[in-house]
């Protein structure tokens, strides 16, 4: 855990910045290579860009607005401040498919073709940055009660919030659980499945993990049912997606067997 790796002059060299481009690199490398010899490659390079803004945006609204409200609310100077902290990986996607349906519909291509094309690469991405979170001391668990668990050294959120207590290692466990959900789409993708399964496959795979994995967060203000706003945000995509599924065979099915 390095919140810091090394310093240029008096310019910090953050850890958490140079893992998400990483993923963002590499996730677009998976994307970039897994589209070969479809009419998407050469649209991920230009997809991907302009999804990192919305993506940014969507993080930082989603995080403000369902994380941290009661602190934002009191300190409208901050909205803006996002070298400080504060974005929500779930706002991130959301802004970055809003994005990427605005592309699609732009280059008239088809959404849920391209999105099937970017669900290996985005989830892969995902696993790195989580990687950023575990060096930044931030997205951490509660406390364990035991002798198990992540210790986070001083200089990071979860030793301010928790001191030396050893944490569960939630981040860690959702990064292994996104490289699991990778594996997953690549068997599926061998296979014929109507358009848009692959992409609605991954928000269910992830958003179950991520919706089991908060329990042990230590990092997120409860709501209702004492869940948190990922939990809420899983469940939502969750049924959403299961719901588009469904939609998906019943059109294909159709089209199949037309009256």
């Amino acid at each position: 855990m390095r919140v810091i790796l090394f310093e240029i002059g008096n310019f910090p060299v953050r850890s958490y910045g140079v893992i998400v481009v990483l993923a963002i690199l590499l996730g677009m490398g998976v994307t970039y290579y897994l589209s070969k010899g479809t009419k998407y490659q050469k649209h991920v390079v230009d997809i991907t860009l302009y999804s990192i803004i919305g993506a940014i945006v969507g993080a930082r609204i989603w995080h403000m607005f369902f994380f941290q409200w009661g602190y934002y609310s009191q300190h409208l100077d901050q909205i803006f401040s996002i070298w400080n902290g504060g974005i929500s990986i779930q706002g991130a996607l959301i802004g970055g498919f809003v994005t990427a349906a605005i592309y699609a519909w732009r280059k008239r291509l088809n959404f849920w073709e391209l999105t099937d094309t970017f669900a290996p690469g985005i989830i892969f991405g995902q696993a790195i940055g989580r990687i950023a979170c575990l060096l930044n001391g931030d997205a951490f668990g509660s406390p364990t009660g035991s002798s198990f668990g992540l210790v986070y050294p001083k200089g990071t959120v979860a030793y301010e919030t928790y001191g030396s207590q050893p944490l569960w290692p939630a981040e860690v466990w959702e990064g292994q659980w996104d490289f699991i959900v990778f594996g997953l789409l690549l068997v599926l993708k061998n296979r014929t499945w109507p358009k848009g399964f692959i992409f609605l496959a991954y928000n269910i795979l992830y958003s179950l993990g991520r919706f089991l994995l908060e329990f042990l967060r230590g990092d997120s203000p409860r709501y209702l049912f004492n869940f948190t706003a990922g939990q809420w945000t899983s469940l939502i995509v969750i049924i959403i997606s299961l719901s588009l599924i469904g939609a998906l065979y019943i059109k294909a099915k159709q089209k199949s067997n037309p009256s």
